[in-house]
């Protein structure tokens, strides 16, 4: 499969990866969430058979972790059905499906994780993007499942502009030091999805290369971080601990101190 000669759809296209991925995949077919709801069966299915595409990507999820504790009905419409209708669709038309989940499938009791290690969610967000993972592989065979973790990217709220912002109207900015994993840009993410869509079915982990924890990836950009505990910063939803993918299956990413000097720039 070449890809670029391929009719490619991307659903969650307005958001901060689905951007990138329209810069990365130009001819695609942009579908926000305005043109399509990806809890309706009925217009999943009726809007993938109308494109009839070669490769669906699914940027669409509800990422707000903590919203996900309060609204779960939601979460798991979103990330856990949504995904398994975009599935069916696909199965129908004969497309291959990219679909984008998180480190947060895993507990964080192991200092990394490989492509085949066991899940174990503790939040709302992480059980239904595991629901959405599962009911992909139910529904098709043909499916690139993308483990991500920490995005960052020019076009949506995230922890790199959180952090700045604070920056400038605090004296010192408390970052938890005691959770650690991998960031990754959006940009590199949507150039490697390319790849991914050429590789075989199965499950990926894919982000910059490079482990720190929150304050670490903090202080790279600003000067006035101060380390605190998890338990000094309670938050609605658990946060694993321990997120590190390792990738076992494709080249890496750049290092993610690399990825954050382009963004900032």
């Amino acid at each position: 499969m070449v890809v670029g000669k391929i009719k490619t759809v991307i659903v969650g296209a307005g958001g901060m990866l689905g951007t990138d991925l329209r810069a990365a995949f130009p001819d695609a077919l942009a579908i926000t969430h305005k043109d399509m709801d990806i809890t309706d069966r009925e217009a999943v299915m009726r809007a993938i058979r109308k494109a009839a595409p070669d490769a669906v990507i699914n940027a669409a999820a509800y990422t707000n972790v903590d919203g996900c504790e309060d609204e779960q009905e939601k979460a798991y419409a979103i990330n856990g059905l949504g995904p398994a209708y975009l599935a069916e669709a696909c199965k129908e038309v004969g497309a291959t499906l990219v679909h984008y989940s998180t480190d947060y499938v895993f507990d964080g009791s192991r200092p990394e994780y490989r492509e085949s290690d066991a899940t174990n969610p503790i939040s709302v967000y992480g059980k239904s993007k595991l629901a959405g993972e599962k009911n992909v592989q139910y529904n098709m065979d043909d499916y690139r499942i993308v483990r991500t973790s920490w995005l960052f990217g020019r076009h949506g709220k995230n922890f790199v502009d959180t952090i700045l912002s604070l920056s400038k109207q605090m004296p010192t900015v408390k970052v938890v030091n005691d959770q650690v994993g991998k960031p990754t840009y959006t940009v590199d993410l949507a150039e490697k999805t390319k790849e991914l869509i050429t590789l075989p079915a199965g499950i990926y982990h894919i982000s910059n290369e490079g482990v720190c924890s929150w304050f670490e990836f903090a202080s790279a950009f600003i000067d006035n971080a101060v380390p605190c505990t998890t338990a000094e910063f309670p938050r609605k939803a658990k946060r694993p601990r321990y997120s590190v993918l390792v990738n076992t299956k494709t080249s890496p990413l750049r290092h993610w101190k690399d990825a954050l000097r382009d963004y900032l720039s």
